[in-house]
């Protein structure tokens, strides 16, 4: 009998079956395609892996910026595709030694909840029963394809298939203007390829503060990235894309499609309806404890539909875990920093002035360009950044912040801990930030309170 039976060993699952294991529990893990799950494998590390890569090549050919040139900067395609191979076998190789550490039984192969009795749980996999106490889904989310007229499913190249492909294609057409479809595009323009997105919505980055995300297309459009917003895509015809907006039809052809409209849950398979499992429109359905609305199952990252990404996945499958074990912890979502990798970055925590206005809370949003921090102006020759801090007019205190520059992904964690401790600006005003670092625009941006009179008298 073992005390939890895992299914889906991404992000979600190894880190709970890890942690469950050292905590002494018996564990068994299941996974049919890749341990490390799709962050490992097919998305976060590989991405960036390439993404490196290309600003690395981008920062070589605009050296004379920095008073360093060369005549001969140049890219192997190939190389750079070994290279993410390899990264890519080397963390997986560390997953399965922390799996053997916590010893936890890892069986390759599809898992279906086959039985629920009173105390246990059956669950089947390669013709084989499994008995159990608890069960933590974490089978995560795939790419969802479209129905566009003459898109054939099975041709159709997603994050998954672009991954692996062996020459840098002249063009490229991206159906999607979100983190992963502008990563991509970011990734093949400093190459040299010829990048059109297509975007439904007015503007790229839905989820992002707008005025950052039209920074950063600004940006991108410079760097060669054609933007095509407020436009549907109706046809594909061969490598030809037939789209329809408000200026009329029109059509490209690219040598390669890569479609990026989001991902949907891996729900098929598990046993669930037959469990009674509720859902949400996206997802399963969890409390604060992760806890589905069977006793025993839990649900743990993509697979619940609500935050896709790595970082949320391994924290609630952590907060489940806990609750197996007894002891008190709770899901929280304020302070889930998410992060654009392009070439600059996007990274954001917590709510944007128009989430606040639309929960009701008076806030006021505070902002300088990243160039008050000497260190961004040091690194960041002739580009520009923005930094933003939504506080609440009340209390004083860090609803949002949301940085656009590099290396914000690196700083943000910063405004993570400011806004899950409840922190007010003037806590803000009073920590010490190293110099220089571009996190000292943090800093800078807090004392832009005192330049509004509400906001310093509640946190004065």
């Amino acid at each position: 009998m073992y005390d939890l039976a895992i299914i889906g060993a991404g992000s979600a699952g190894y880190v709970a079956a890890e942690q469950a294991g050292k905590e002494g529990l018996k564990v068994v893990l299941f996974d049919k395609r890749n341990l490390g799950g799709v962050c490992l494998n097919e998305g976060c590390i590989p991405t960036k892996t390439l993404l490196y890569s290309a600003k690395l090549y981008e920062n070589a050919i605009n050296g004379k910026k920095y008073g360093v040139g060369s005549a001969d900067v140049s890219f192997d395609f190939s190389a750079i595709m070994a290279r993410k191979n390899k990264i890519i076998r080397k963390l997986v190789g560390g997953v399965s030694a922390k799996m053997k550490h916590a010893k936890v039984e890892l069986i390759e192969a599809e898992a279906t909840i086959s039985e629920r009795n009173k105390d246990h749980f059956v669950i089947t996999a390669n013709n084989t029963s499994y008995q159990c106490k608890n069960v933590l889904l974490a089978t995560g989310a795939e790419a969802i394809v479209p129905p566009i007229t003459g898109l054939k499913p099975d041709e159709a190249m997603t994050s998954r298939e672009i991954l692996q492909i062996k020459e840098l294609p002249e063009s490229l057409n991206i159906i999607g203007a979100g983190v992963i479809g502008l990563e991509f595009a970011s990734f093949f323009n400093s190459l040299g390829t010829t990048v059109n997105v297509f975007e439904m919505l007015p503007e790229i980055l839905p989820e992002t503060d707008i005025e950052l995300a039209r920074m950063l297309r600004a940006d991108l459009s410079k760097k060669g990235i054609i933007f095509h917003t407020s436009t549907t895509v109706t046809e594909i015809q061969g490598k030809k894309l037939i789209y329809e907006n408000t200026e009329g039809k029109g059509e490209i052809e690219a040598e390669k499609l890569l479609l990026s409209v989001g991902r949907k849950a891996n729900l098929s398979g598990l046993g669930l309806e037959e469990l009674g499992v509720e859902m949400t429109r996206v997802g399963i359905k969890i409390d604060q404890n992760c806890r589905t609305n069977i006793p025993n199952i839990y649900a743990a990252g993509d697979i619940t539909g609500f935050s896709q990404l790595a970082h949320t996945a391994s924290r609630e499958g952590s907060v489940a875990v806990n609750h197996i074990l007894g002891k008190s912890d709770t899901m929280r979502y304020s302070a889930v920093p998410s992060v654009v990798y392009t070439n600059p970055e996007i990274a954001s925590v917590g709510l944007r002035e128009s989430d606040a206005k639309d929960k009701g809370i008076a806030c006021k949003t505070l902002k300088l360009p990243m160039a008050y921090a000497g260190r961004f102006v040091v690194e960041n020759e002739g580009r520009n950044g923005m930094a933003k801090i939504v506080v609440g007019e009340k209390y004083g205190e860090v609803l949002g912040v949301h940085l656009y520059g590099n290396p914000s992904s690196e700083i943000i964690h910063s405004a993570c801990i400011a806004i899950e401790m409840q922190m007010r600006v003037s806590d803000l005003q009073e920590i010490i930030f190293p110099h220089p670092t571009v996190s000292e625009i943090i800093h800078e941006v807090a004392f832009e309170a005192k330049l509004n009179c509400k906001i310093c008298l509640s946190v004065n």
